[in-house]
Formats: C-alpha cells, structure tokens, sequence
C-alpha cells in the first residue's frame, strides 16, 4: 500500500493451511519482503517475498528438520539478510545470509551459548542492536552491520531490556528496561561515530509505583542447586533467582513456580515478590526447572511427554538444597503457581506434603486429561505437542496417573486454589474437580473464584482481593499467624 494513497492497499499473499504469517522487513529497493511463518513452537522459517509477482522462496528453515528463525532484516545492499536461527544449535544464534539460491548462513554468535533474542537496525542500516538472553538477564549488544561485527554494551542494569529502537538520525538507542527496582520504563544510550561506540545511558521515564521507594526494593541473586541427574558435565543444575529479605535468617520460604512450561524466570519487577518480602519476612526463589525456555532446546525438552514427573522432582532437589542454607528455613515452605506453574504446586503437594506448609494454585490443571479434552480447540494440539496425546491410550494411562486431582488422597497440606470463571486455557472444571477432590477428603482448601476473569486476574479490584487472601492464607499457614 502507498500510505499516501490507501486505495492501492492489496493482498500479495495469504495463509494457505491456518498458520501464521508476518511481514518483518522490506527490502532496500521495496520490492521484496522478509516473511516469517510459524508453524509450530519450534518450527519457523523465513521467506522472500516478491512484492510485484507474489512469488516466494523460503530461505531459512526445513519442514524436514524442523528449526527456530526470526527474519531480523535485510543488509544495506538487499543482498542478503539478518536472523535469528538454531538450527544445528542447542542456543539460537544470529547469523547473516546472502539471498542467492543455496547459500549457507553465516554466524556470528557461536562462541555465545545463550539464546539471541530481539533486535533492531538503523534507518541506514549500518547498525544494529540485539540482546542475548544469558540465564533470564538481558545482555545488550550493538552490531556494526557492514563489518559484522558486535560487542556488549557494559555496566547495564540486572534486569530485561526490549522495545530497542534507533533514533532517525541514528544516533541515540530507546529501548525499555525492567529491573527488579523499575518497572518498564524508558531509557535512550547515546552512541558514537563508530557502530560499536556508545557514551551513557539515560532514563526517559518513572513509572507510577504508588508513592513506593524502588531503591529499597530486593534485588534477586542467580543461584544454582543439583538435582537428581547428570548431564555430560555432571550433576543437572537447576538455576533459581533467589529474594531475600534484610535482617539475618533462616527465612521462612516462598518458591514461584513459573508457567508454560516453556516460561522463565527472569530478574523482572514484581510488586509480588516484593510484598511477600516486606509484609512476611520471607525468601522468594523462583526456579527454572527443566523445560524452561532460555537454557536450549535440550534443557526445554528434558520435561516432555513421559519425563513430565522430571520436573516436578526439581523441586524435591531444591527442598533438598534449602536444608544447606542456614539462612533458609527448611520447616516452614509454602510452593506457589500459576496455568501449568499450577500443575507444578499441585504435583508438589502429592508428593511432597510433609515438606510444604501451604499451597497457592493459580488457574492449574489438575487432569492432563481433562484439560486437553477441554480447552479451546484452537489450543489442543499445540499443548497435545508439549503433554502428549491424550487419545493414544499408553499416553492416556500416563496422563491419568501423574494427574495431581487422582492422587488427592496423598495431599495432606493447606491449600489456595484460584481461578477465572471465563478461562479459555484451563477450563472452570479443572479448578472445580480438585477442590470437590479435596473437601470430599476433608482436606483443608480455600477457593476463589472470579466470575469475571479468564486466565489470570486482570480487573484491578479482583486482583486487590486476591492479593489480600494470598497473604491472609500465607500468613496463617507459613508463618503461623493469623
């Protein structure tokens, strides 16, 4: 389309089998288009396309070999392009490839054993900038597009940095940092003549925190324990940001179990971590057990189909690993979740009740089963993808047996359990059959249930009363108190 004429807006391609396609770059001249499709989780491929004939030619990708890439952009010439790939790679790589029929890629972050994440170029295109995701921070680096060449931006803030974009002039960066003490806001590096030269970073903006001092916010320690297994390199290590309050311990202990289960937790502001910190005196550790994003594509895989118990037994490790700290208190516990961070407590509380004080479930499944037969259909097979097929009955049989709401009778621990009424991800009913489960037992369950929400609660006065009764229920049952 001419934006200056938006009658000569057309369609030059469409989606011929359902999955989703974008538009990412057009080329120096305009007559070409870097499109990105993505079939799966870890199937994506990259195409060019002819703007005038409709014709394309995919470039990065393998139906056969199925492999991640993000098209970045086009080089300063047109004759070549910019992505993200890990194909042949446990780590997603930025690589630079020419357009002619049969070219290999060209990559330049071998030697980072980290995913690279986004990025941007300038309006010449003869810079550019990318992060690298190293253990859940963010590590800002600036590209000289001509030279391929790169290099860290140093001294930058413990936290996630996105949204980069280059000034028109190309000589200052915006991008948004998130720190534990800021909360998304915005900031610009001055840069150099030279595409890998830069002066100071400045803050653009401070977001609204309801008169809170952010300073004196907990900034989280990257830690790591053992776990059950052995990788070639020895013991299995599972990394975990660990909170922990001022004053001397042991502390009583919160462990966040993060959803996905392909999520992450990161070093990211979390006004919840927070006021478990301030309002009770308790250490927060959020792991990344296996089947994180971040850490490869073996690490991620290590939970799936018939290893899906694999994880939940990182968690026995890490109770394991709180009995080595002094400052950490084995005796009082409480494990929190949420979607399939939900599963996770769930499974917790089977198997390891005698350790827990209480547990906090947020829109969990409850039946592996009973949630892949009941999600949105639009869901079904790409969970099926990560959990299994619940119609192969050796899968099924599975399913059933690690399925949290089954073994109800080995729960023997206080329990929250909250949910949206209107949750497209996990169903009403999966909340309903493990609280029904649990008081048919006797087992000592409080539930919430939002009639106006989905997954998650987003209202601000549903979100105020959730947090109220999570400390309530925390207070009560991991401290003792009332």
């Amino acid at each position: 389309m001419d934006v200056d004429n938006p009658e000569t807006a057309h369609i030059v391609m469409q989606s011929r089998d359902g999955t989703y396609w974008s538009a990412s770059d057009f080329s120096p001249d305009d007559t070409k288009l870097l499109v990105l499709n993505l079939v799966g989780n870890a199937d994506s491929r990259i195409h060019l396309l002819d703007i005038a004939s409709g014709e394309m030619r995919m470039l990065a990708g393998d139906p056969s070999n199925p492999s991640t890439n993000y098209p970045f952009a086009f080089d300063r010439e047109g004759a070549g392009f910019w992505y993200v790939t890990d194909a042949n790679s446990d780590f997603r790589q930025l690589a630079w490839q020419s357009l002619e029929e049969g070219a290999e890629p060209v990559i330049l972050t071998g030697e980072i054993p980290w995913n690279v994440g986004g990025g941007t170029i300038s309006e010449d295109r003869s810079r550019g900038a990318f992060t690298v995701n190293i253990e859940g921070r963010t590590q800002l680096y600036l590209l000289d597009m001509a030279g391929k060449r790169f290099a860290p931006v140093e001294n930058l803030p413990t936290g996630l940095v996105y949204g980069l974009e280059f000034s028109p002039d190309g000589k200052r960066l915006g991008m948004t940092l998130n720190t534990a003490r800021t909360p998304s806001d915005s900031f610009v590096l001055d840069l150099g003549q030279g595409a890998l030269e830069h002066g100071d970073l400045v803050r653009w903006t401070f977001s609204e925190v309801g008169g809170l001092d952010t300073e004196a916010f907990i900034e989280p320690e990257l830690v790591h324990y053992p776990t059950f297994d052995s990788d070639s390199g020895g013991p299995e290590k599972i990394p975990a940001w660990l909170y922990l309050p001022p004053g001397e311990g042991p502390f009583p202990v919160i462990i966040d179990i993060h959803g996905g289960p392909e999520g992450q937790a990161r070093p990211s502001f979390s006004s919840t971590a927070q006021m478990q910190l301030a309002r009770l005196g308790a250490a927060v550790i959020r792991p990344n057990v296996r089947g994180s994003s971040g850490y490869g594509k073996r690490y991620m895989s290590l939970d799936n189909g018939f290893k899906r118990e694999n994880s939940v037994r990182d968690i026995g490790a890490l109770l394991d690993w709180l009995a080595t700290r002094d400052d950490l208190d084995e005796s009082r516990v409480a494990v929190t979740g949420g979607s399939y961070g939900g599963y996770m407590v769930l499974a917790c509380a089977v198997h390891y009740s005698d350790r827990l004080k209480a547990v906090v479930d947020v829109v969990g499944i409850s039946n592996f089963v009973t949630f892949l037969e009941n999600t949105q259909d639009y869901r079904r097979a790409h969970r099926r993808a990560e959990y299994g097929d619940e119609s192969d009955p050796e899968m099924r049989d599975f399913l059933e047996t690690i399925s949290p709401v089954n073994s109800a009778d080995r729960m023997n621990v206080p329990m929250l359990i909250v949910q949206g009424q209107n949750d497209p991800r996990v169903p009403v009913t999966e909340a309903i059959q493990i609280v029904e489960a649990l008081r048919t037992l006797g087992q000592p369950v409080w539930y919430m249930n939002a009639l106006n929400e989905g997954h998650g609660y987003r209202k601000k006065e549903n979100r105020d009363v959730y947090q109220q009764v999570t400390m309530m229920f925390l207070r009560r049952h991991l401290l003792g108190g009332e």
